[in-house]
């Protein structure tokens, strides 16, 4: 018969290396970090809400207690590879359904391309490849130094009882 006994009531998830903690990353420290993203007033230069949503989900995301040392490089990674992904649909506004709609299309490297007649084919898979293991993470330069450090982290042991 399966007895628990008190002294082991959170020797799992302790075991698991599954971690709960919460991160403080801030709009400043990102702006500190990724000065890119802001234009010379300091000012984000898409929608500050998205970027504050950005943010509160790298906090869950990416745990300081699996993280370490390189917690606020991660997180940073995080955010500015969301907000890459933001900023290529970004528009102060559209005009018509179709501007909107295109603001999200899928753009890949350049295939080929044609003069006359401008004809631009774009190569989607470079960007796609990968996508069952890492999503879109492969998407920018950000999202994939983050999986390739993800990686790293992740190698740590893990043992449940």
């Amino acid at each position: 018969m399966f007895c628990m006994k008190p002294q082991f009531f959170g020797v799992k998830s302790t075991a698991a290396n599954i971690g709960s903690s919460v991160g403080n990353y801030t709009v400043e420290e990102f702006q500190e970090d990724y000065p890119q993203f802001f234009n010379s007033e300091g000012e984000f230069l898409g929608s500050p809400a998205m970027l504050a949503q950005i943010i509160r989900m790298a906090n869950v995301s990416i745990q300081p207690d699996k993280w370490l040392d390189g917690w606020r490089y991660a997180v940073g990674l995080y955010v500015a590879h969301y907000v890459t992904i933001s900023l290529r649909g970004y528009a102060a506004s559209n005009e018509t359904p179709a501007a909107a709609a295109a603001s999200g299309a899928l753009v890949g490297m350049v295939k080929a391309a044609k003069l006359g007649d401008a004809s631009v084919t774009y190569d989607t898979a470079a960007i796609t490849a990968g996508t069952e293991d890492w999503g879109d993470l492969n998407s920018t330069t950000y999202g994939q130094i983050l999986a390739n450090r993800a990686k790293l982290i992740g190698m740590s042991g893990t043992y449940v009882i």
